[in-house]
């Protein structure tokens, strides 16, 4: 996919009121995606492809945006692998692609926060998927000793949420 048409796929976007479009053309793939809401963050575009060569970059003129190989790291990495090397810590992953909420609402408190304790089974935070809002729950009780990601974050299928000290 060319520079040129990822530009005109970043207008479209920002010039109308769709918040995810998601365009395979041969062996590239592209999604461009806004946050929850549309006037608050800028779209931003991941593009994948299996062809050789270098990573095609975006830098439109409109919005900003960013993007990246689909085989990037997540940004939370570094840290990801420092808490995988703890062995008392307890990763709680995504188990789905979607946009993290630390909250039922844009102005309740977050669900946890770091140093709460939890339980086996308290909702931690929220994952948009299509739509739908999917708690997700402790796998066991402990401390929240870290989070790896922001409210309104985009996130993969397993990529880290958060670390929980066991209790």
């Amino acid at each position: 996919m060319k520079l040129d048409e990822i530009k005109e796929l970043l207008r479209a976007v920002s010039d109308s009121d769709v918040n995810e479009l998601e365009v395979t053309s041969g062996k590239d793939h592209i999604r461009i995606r806004r946050g929850p809401d549309p006037d608050a963050q800028p779209p931003y575009v991941v593009v994948s492809s299996n062809a050789a060569g270098a990573p095609v970059a975006a830098a439109p003129t409109a919005p900003p945006a960013v993007a990246a190989p689909a085989s990037t790291p997540p940004a939370g990495a570094s840290d990801e692998a420092a808490a995988a090397e703890d062995d008392d810590l307890i990763l709680i992953k995504s188990p789905i692609v979607g946009t993290f909420y630390e909250s039922s609402a844009p102005n309740a408190p977050a669900f946890v926060e770091i140093g709460d304790t939890v339980s086996k089974g308290q909702v931690l935070c929220i994952i948009e998927a299509m739509k739908l809002m999917n708690e997700i729950e402790a796998e066991s009780g402990g401390v929240v000793a870290k989070r790896f990601v922001t409210n309104g974050q985009p996130i993969e299928y397993g990529e880290a949420l958060f670390a929980l000290k066991p209790a």
